[in-house]
């Protein structure tokens, strides 16, 4: 199977590294400025769960795609998909099937509008994992999860070639008959985080030390309201443990999303927080936390556009 990784950051370079390290065909479609970089220092991961050095891994720029793959896994910010798709339409044949695993849902409505439906599976990831400097990925915890599966819930000969091809790479990765439910869940969970993290600026441990957990809980309500709203309730296991996930008192946990912000960087606001906001006002909800968590997300991104049109005049 042939194996075409959209970008070669901290969560493509993660999975595709590993099937690479595995003996798979994999490319990394990359821009230049990572593909400089890649042919200095290779693909380096460094992991709780075991390293990687690969170097010289297969790289393809966008000008020069001209076949199609067999499966594309994409995994770029919800701000660089349009770009992105532009970039791996060669590659996208009649039997090509696309695998994203970006957070949310709109992400899967743009891909059904630019490509065709049934070549879109459905997927998600759990994994934490960042860029050093130099462009190491460095991955955080010893967690790394991948599913996939068809949105309609069946099980295909296209989705168990791919479980097939997946099987020994050095991460977990499973066919899911319920992606869809999953992709929701893990989108509450998302929401919540980004929402209550970047809002008060802190980790978890922060906000239960500051005596502000009600915020926290009556935001992961918020946001599971609305996922029920759309027929995804998540289940009750689901809640229990993003509720002790996100109440540990010192848990350094925090969203991306935050660690983005801190560095003035362009986060996924609309995508992310808004989007679930609108889709909540949709059925009726109000969602007071959510709000105010979506307006101070937009006042960064306000705040930033500002400054770097200011920049060149200072």
């Amino acid at each position: 199977m042939r194996i075409l990784v959209v970008g070669a950051g901290a969560i493509g370079g993660y999975f595709g590294g590993r099937l690479l390290q595995a003996g798979r065909d994999v490319t990394f479609l990359v821009r230049q400025r990572r593909a400089s970089q890649l042919a200095k220092t290779g693909l380096i991961i460094r992991s709780p769960l075991g390293d990687a050095a690969l170097p010289n891994p297969p790289i393809v720029m966008a000008d020069a795609l001209r076949e199609a793959f067999d499966l594309i896994i994409l995994s770029c910010k919800a701000y660089d998909l349009a770009a992105a798709a532009d970039s791996f339409a060669p590659a996208v044949g009649a039997d090509t099937a696309i695998l994203p695993l970006l957070n949310g849902m709109a992400h899967m409505n743009f891909l059904d509008r630019r490509f065709e439906p049934a070549a879109v599976l459905g997927g998600q990831c759990v994994i934490s994992t960042t860029l050093d400097g130099e462009g190491r990925i460095l991955h955080l915890v010893d967690t790394h999860l991948l599913s996939f599966g068809e949105r309609d819930g069946s099980r295909t000969a296209r989705a168990e070639a791919i479980a097939a091809t997946m099987a020994g790479a050095r991460f977990d990765s499973r066919v899911s008959t319920t992606i869809v439910q999953e992709m929701w869940e893990k989108w509450v969970f998302i929401a919540t985080t980004a929402g209550i993290t970047c809002l008060m600026r802190a980790s978890v441990g922060d906000i239960v030390a500051a005596k502000a957990v009600g915020l926290t809980t009556l935001l992961l309500d918020e946001c599971a309201a609305i996922a029920a709203a759309q027929g995804f309730a998540p289940s009750e296991p689901i809640l229990a443990r993003s509720r002790t996930m996100l109440t540990a008192p010192g848990s350094a946990l925090a969203a991306s999303m935050l660690r983005d912000m801190e560095r003035g960087a362009p986060i996924e606001a609309a995508h992310i927080v808004g989007d679930l906001l609108q889709r909540g006002a949709n059925k009726g909800a109000d969602s007071p936390l959510l709000r105010i968590a979506y307006a101070h997300l937009q006042a960064y991104e306000a705040r930033r556009e500002r400054e770097k049109v200011a920049a060149p005049a200072a």
